[in-house]
């Protein structure tokens, strides 16, 4: 630990740490465009040559009784005796002057644009009282040829990627951050996005421009300071099933959703909205709504089941792997696909809930399938791509027709100008509604590994834990191991959360190294609450809160292990049979195949 002083006041600090995270940690502001809050661990060699292009981190610096001269906040680190001066008016003129720069060169039209009052460009503009409707194509004044010709070329070289099911790239409105670099590089391991070309043809985006082939995980989009990458909407295709007379529109919505939609609207991080949330969809147009943890606990019970049987008569390989996180399971498929044999052959729950909507529910309820438009609400950007997969489409009808982004629910509530605070609460609807709180911790990391030990441990000893909660698999940690001695097995238990961490695993069980039975992968930070389509911003303590607020739930709440769901019980009754069974592997199972990246 070392002294220094910021704005004339002392503080300790790690030797060596980046003053941008230092200053950030003591709710000192540093604007920054290219850096962020999940880069403070990032600082290899690769990480380092993209600090610092935004310049406008820019800090005074020096020691004691010395000139304090500039220097980038992100690639500053702590020393013994630094003054620094994180603002002042030579340093705000400078921001100012960056900020015009940058807005010279991004596609305005601000009051059009889907992060309109939610983009930091916009935002820091605001701060240093910078015009950015003066840089707008559709209000300059073009006064000469020249200008126009600049204009025109700007045009020529936009980019507009839409060809895949998940993500859109608009390039004029990029400014050359590369967060997407970053954290696709370093925290995904995928690479999909690199820095290319030089001067005015300099780009961030996939190579040759080509069409983005990846896992779809959207973190690039919870990044990216502007509206250069977001998640591609399908608002407009809900509101049109809503508007047709012949649908009946059931939507159901994911465990997270409902500890970070409040976000959208002004509330802190973790505030619990579940109720205003069902009432809102209800408002909007939905028929139905449902509990996704209805499916998470359908989950449960079938892979706790595989896992027993997997355990105890060694039929199929061990480790087990979840397969819950479409992310996850893409990232098999293409970069690992001669491990497929150990993972889950359980859909994930939003496809349980989907499949049985269009086949139990509907059948029940004497609809045909293709008249009820099923939609969910997820954390996560890469649901868009899985609803698209062939296994998940029957005689011609899609299982689940729509996914919409916890950010694209607070867009469309906002438009529709829901006074989301003044909502009542209401609740879900019962008959594929009522879920445990075992379902509920799924939205973070650890969560699907907890819940399934509650479950397993019921079927391996025909008993209940005495203690619900299993510590040992909670925490925040990339890579956390645990280990269980449930009745006469020892279980050993391996928990990974973000794809370069699950990409070590891979890498050295292929060197042999199997030291565990029951592997958990999210590919998203800290699991579902920091999903690719949550709310921006993300840091590791707003994750924090989104999760401390789902274990609040879990404490709180009667049900707590899946197994016990009253309504769990009636569908292996009147229309499953039983974990396992053939009923069951026809509706909420599936396959998986190794493949080449798809061409949309």
């Amino acid at each position: 630990m070392i002294k220094l002083k910021i704005n004339k006041k002392q503080y300790r600090a790690e030797e060596g740490r980046r003053i941008i995270d230092f200053c950030r940690e003591k709710g000192i502001e540093i604007a920054s465009l290219c850096d962020h809050w999940d880069f403070a661990s990032s600082n290899g060699e690769k990480g380092q040559a993209d600090s610092g292009v935004c310049r406008l981190c820019m800090i005074k610096a020096g020691e004691a009784g010395q000139e304090k001269k500039l220097a980038p906040a992100c690639r500053l680190k702590a020393r013994e005796g630094l003054e620094i001066i994180t603002e002042d008016a030579e340093i705000a003129n400078l921001r100012r002057i960056n900020l015009e720069l940058l807005f010279a060169d991004h596609f305005g039209l601000c009051a059009n644009c889907v992060r309109n009052g939610d983009c930091e460009l916009q935002r820091l503009a605001q701060k240093y009282d910078i015009d950015e409707e003066r840089f707008s194509p559709a209000s300059s004044e073009l006064e000469s040829r020249q200008e126009l010709d600049l204009l025109f070329d700007k045009m020529s070289r936009r980019v507009i990627d839409d060809k895949n099911p998940c993500i859109s790239k608009d390039s004029e409105k990029c400014i050359k951050c590369r967060r997407c670099v970053r954290i696709c590089r370093d925290f995904q391991s995928v690479e999909a996005y690199s820095f290319h070309g030089k001067g005015v043809k300099s780009d961030v985006g996939t190579e040759y421009n080509a069409p983005l082939e990846c896992t779809y995980c959207g973190q690039c989009t919870t990044v990216c300071p502007t509206a250069a990458l977001t998640e591609k909407s399908d608002i407009g295709k809900l509101l049109k099933a809503m508007n047709d007379p012949e649908k009946m529109v059931v939507i159901q919505t994911a465990p997270s959703i409902r500890v970070a939609l409040g976000e959208e609207f002004g509330m802190v991080p973790g505030a619990v909205v579940t109720g205003k949330m069902v009432t809102a969809l209800r408002e909007m147009g939905a028929d139905l709504v449902f509990d996704t943890n209805l499916g998470a606990d359908l989950t449960i019970m079938e892979e706790a089941a595989e896992l027993v049987q997997r355990v105890k008569h060694k039929d199929k390989p061990l480790p087990l792997f979840t397969s819950c996180c479409s992310a996850w399971v893409l990232f098999l498929e293409r970069y690992y696909p001669e491990f497929l044999d150990h993972l889950s052959t359980c859909r994930s729950p939003q496809m349980m809930m989907g499949s049985l909507i269009k086949n139990y529910w509907a059948e029940k309820n004497s609809l045909e399938p293709a008249r009820v438009f099923a939609a969910s609400v997820m954390p996560c950007i890469s649901k868009k791509y899985e609803i698209q997969r062939p296994e998940f489409i029957r005689k011609g009808v899609n299982d689940l027709d729509c996914v919409i982004t916890t950010r694209e629910l607070g867009r469309l509530l906002r438009e529709r100008e829901v006074d989301f605070g003044q909502l009542k609460d209401s609740e879900f609807d019962p008959a594929l509604g009522i879920a445990t709180s075992a379902g509920a911790i799924f939205g973070t990391s650890g969560g699907v590994m907890e819940a399934a030990l509650r479950t397993a441990y019921h079927f391996i000893t025909d008993k209940e834990a005495e203690n619900v909660i299993f510590s040992k698999v909670r925490g925040e940690e990339g890579v956390r191991t645990a280990e269980f001695t449930i009745g006469s097995l020892r279980l050993r238990t391996k928990i990974v959360h973000g794809l370069a961490n699950a990409r070590k695993v891979m890498e050295s069980m292929k060197k042999g190294e199997r030291d565990f039975d029951f592997l958990e992968v999210l590919a998203c930070p800290n699991g579902c609450i920091g999903g690719g389509g949550q709310p921006v911003p993300t840091s590791p303590s707003i994750r924090a809160r989104r999760a401390a607020a789902i274990y609040n739930l879990d404490e709180k709440m009667e049900l707590r292990r899946s197994h016990e769901n009253p309504i769990i019980e009636e569908l292996y009754d009147k229309f499953l049979i039983s974990p396992g069974s053939r009923k069951a592997e026809k509706y909420l199972h599936t396959s998986y195949y190794p493949h080449m990246f798809d061409k949309f």
